[in-house]
């Protein structure tokens, strides 16, 4: 499969100073030798060294295409640890696509998307985890997000992962040891020691699925729902968090029919914001049904912002709004601080019996965000991650595959519970060894790879 020579953009399509075509497989050179000259035209691309830059035209069929610079890269020293000719050329659309298109008329054939990651993946220069992290690295929304990406692209993630394959395999090869050749391995007071050691490899196990909701929130945003009776600022709160009048804002209460979703950029973190009908009471059957949306949403959401107006006294209505938030992620916005307050900040944490954290807010003068900001910091990502040695998980497939590991774990804990033969530990153990394989890459099917892959953009 990876006898052929493939060749790309890589750089986004559009109007801009460079574009990059990139060339990889074991024809890299003679393909760049054929379409590359130099000003004297004696250079040849194959007789120099790697990570050089040579500076020429493209030319296809005597003509010239671009003006560009080549650097080269030789295996194993390269992105997919093949031979790698990248082509600079100029950025505009046509400029890049005629010069892919002269490389392909030279020997080599489209990449299929994802497929120079995937080739870094198959000859062994990133495992699985790290070749996902690339196009999370691509697709990152926030600083959170990319942090995090790149600390998995730089084998954070890898690391623990083969520590923990390393301990389990140990473990297995003694019992085996032991079971093959009892008069040199003792199994005495075994049981107790590995029961010690695997509790603490379940303790990690359980760390790093438990950071798979972070994971999910750094990468896709919070689910955010703006809660309020009408007329609370809800709208207003949307139209300052997003920095453009999102949302129809007037002095007539129910505006807000239907549900608004933004996404928002605050401190750093994504949030997916939903602004919602006011809840209340009411006789109008469209607004009642906006009423049900703003509950069904809430129900789903990861935090809810409950907008209260501090000009006005609290209700039924805010009675109703408590309900909805029993065992839900809430901080409660106290609104129109700009005005004299019926309520005060303390009134309200009395009110909702000291449960939510509460801060005063004015949408109109744009002030109390940056608390905001602060305090979702430490709700969701508890204050600044180290991201140097804290792992975080950022897809499914990881955590299900953490998930099976840990479950075989439990099954080893509880046959040392039971009394059971320690060549019963073995088999569960080898279950655990090979779900973190799974995980890495070490054992992995083709259909699998070509799923992880096909979700890359073309050219990486």
């Amino acid at each position: 499969m990876q006898d052929d020579t493939i060749a790309a953009i890589s750089t986004a399509m559009g109007g801009s100073g460079i574009g990059i075509v990139r060339i990889s497989g074991p024809d890299a050179l003679r393909v760049g030798d054929r379409v590359f000259f130099s000003p004297g035209g004696k250079k040849k691309l194959i007789d120099q060294k790697s990570h050089t830059v040579h500076y020429g035209y493209i030319r296809d069929e005597g003509q010239t295409v671009d003006e560009v610079l080549v650097t080269l890269f030789f295996a194993p020293r390269s992105f997919t640890a093949e031979d790698t000719v990248e082509i600079n050329c100029h950025g505009g659309v046509y400029a890049t696509k005629r010069v892919l298109e002269t490389v392909l008329k030279n020997g080599a054939r489209p990449a299929e998307p994802g497929e120079f990651t995937k080739r870094a993946f198959l000859n062994g220069r990133i495992d699985l985890t790290q070749a996902e992290s690339v196009i999370d690295v691509i697709q990152a929304k926030n600083e959170y997000a990319l942090q995090s990406s790149v600390s998995q692209l730089k084998g954070s993630l890898s690391r623990k992962v083969n520590d923990l394959r390393e301990r389990i395999l140990y473990e297995t090869a003694f019992i085996e040891s032991a079971l093959d050749d009892p008069e040199h391995y003792s199994l005495d007071g075994y049981a107790e020691g590995l029961q010690i050691r695997m509790e603490e490899i379940q303790r990690i196990l359980q760390t790093l699925i438990a950071s798979a909701d972070n994971g999910r929130i750094m990468k896709e945003g919070i689910q955010t729902v703006i809660l309020g009776k009408p007329n609370a600022g809800k709208s207003s709160l949307l139209n300052v968090l997003a920095g453009e009048e999102r949302a129809i804002v007037t002095d007539i209460a129910g505006t807000t029919r239907d549900t608004l979703e933004e996404m928002i950029s605050l401190g750093g973190i994504t949030l997916n914001v939903i602004d919602t009908a006011g809840i209340r009471s009411t006789d109008d059957k469209v607004e009642q049904i906006g009423v049900e949306k703003a509950k069904i949403k809430a129900e789903s959401a990861d935090l809810i912002l409950y907008i209260a107006d501090s000009s006005r006294i609290l209700d039924e209505n805010d009675e109703a709004i408590l309900r909805i938030l029993d065992g839900k992620k809430t901080i409660v916005l106290l609104n129109k601080s700009d005005l004299s307050p019926v309520i005060t900040k303390e009134d309200m944490k009395v009110y909702t019996q000291g449960r939510f954290p509460v801060i005063e807010v004015s949408a109109k003068e744009e002030s109390g965000i940056d608390a905001l900001a602060q305090l979702l910091k430490k709700m969701f990502y508890l204050g600044e991650i180290s991201f140097n040695d804290e792992v975080i998980l950022t897809n499914a497939r990881q955590k299900a595959e953490l998930v099976s590991a840990a479950e075989s774990i439990r099954k080893v804990l509880e046959s040392i519970s039971i009394g059971l033969p320690e060549d019963f530990f073995s088999i569960d153990l080898m279950d655990a060894y090979a779900s973190l394989g799974r995980l890495i890459g070490k054992e992995v099917g083709e259909d699998l790879v070509d799923e992880i892959f096909g979700r890359f953009c073309m050219g990486k």
